[in-house]
């Protein structure tokens, strides 16, 4: 045990140099170094999830859908809320702290000194390069924007369009049209979008579509047997209706990959959402939820529309902080 807890300790010393400012970041270190290393890496084209709100449940869904008919799957999101290697799962679970070092060590290896040029998100999307290299299957999620975004340097089979909307304004402009644009501009030669969102928003992608000469589907619902093993499920879990939606988007892009023979065998074999903080209960009547936007606020309305609660609520100073809260 002290020996494991040494080697983390490596990693953690390693992260607290790395910035975690966007505005401090270089923007194209990424694509150099991955241009620059990229020989030493062995991963399959990522499906690559890019959005507002929805990423992390909408990969977690596709993810344990695919684990359900036996495939090796790993799937890359952040933040964290309690530990770094939550970021990392693989093989139903977070990966262990063994398994962090090695790919820490590994990525040492690989890029020596040049290690220390990159942003903390930067060298944790190489860790989940090297962490899911004997995988069938990598999902990856974006973590702020998708045009310069260190994880839109792969190749990708699929891209996924969660709901659009206002965040990181000063990163990715300050309107809808500027947002969806810089986010759309990653998309792959096939690509899903939800279809809730704004009219804009969809004009933004069939525009981008067309110019990338991308196969756009528009997310659709289930129909006959497979909507009534979705409803099922809903009321089996008590899912909220933006959970619902986004497992229906993960069902969306299980088609594309696979084919909608499939979807059945994967619903039947799907376990609860194994994601911390969606509007996870923790206790009867204690749910916890990571929504840091009005889109989100707007969402966890309509799943206690009429109760009477005790709202805490903690953010960031760089959030919308007065909007969300008048919109909860």
């Amino acid at each position: 045990m002290k020996e494991t807890m040494q080697k983390i300790s490596k990693v953690d010393e390693f992260l607290v140099q790395k910035s975690t400012n966007y505005d401090k970041i270089d923007r194209f270190v990424m694509f150099r170094m991955y241009e620059k290393y990229k020989t030493n890496f062995s991963i399959k084209p990522i499906v690559h999830i890019i959005g507002t709100n929805g990423k992390g449940s909408t990969g977690r869904f596709l993810t344990q859908l695919l684990e359900g008919l036996g495939f090796k799957v790993g799937h890359y999101t952040s933040p964290h809320i309690f530990e770094f290697r939550e970021r990392f799962y693989k093989n139903g679970d977070i990966i262990s702290e063994n398994d962090l070092e090695l790919a820490h060590e590994n990525l040492l290896d690989i890029f020596k000194d040049n290690l220390k040029k990159l942003s903390y998100f930067e060298y944790a999307t190489f860790l989940a390069v090297e962490l899911f290299k004997d995988c069938d299957y990598a999902i990856f999620e974006a973590g702020v924007g998708g045009e310069y975004d260190a994880t839109s340097v792969f190749d990708k089979s699929l891209s996924i369009f969660t709901k659009v909307g206002f965040d990181h304004t000063q990163i990715l402009g300050d309107s809808l049209e500027k947002i969806a644009r810089t986010k759309f501009k990653v998309m792959a030669k096939q690509a899903l979008i939800s279809s809730e969102q704004d009219e804009r928003v969809l004009q933004m992608a069939q525009k981008i579509a067309f110019l990338k000469n991308t196969k756009l589907y528009f997310s659709w619902q289930l129909k006959d047997e497979n909507l009534m093993q979705l409803n099922e499920y809903v009321q089996k879990y008590d899912l909220p209706e933006f959970l619902r939606h986004n497992l229906i988007l993960a069902l969306n892009a299980l088609e594309i990959l696979l084919s909608k023979e499939k979807l059945s065998q994967a619903l039947l074999k799907l376990g609860k959402l194994n994601l911390k903080g969606r509007c996870e209960q923790i206790a009867p009547h204690l749910y916890v939820d990571v929504g840091h936007n009005v889109m989100a606020a707007s969402a966890l309305c309509k799943k206690f529309s009429g109760e009477k609660l005790v709202l805490i609520y903690n953010s960031y100073l760089d959030k919308d902080i007065f909007e969300i809260l008048k919109t909860l």
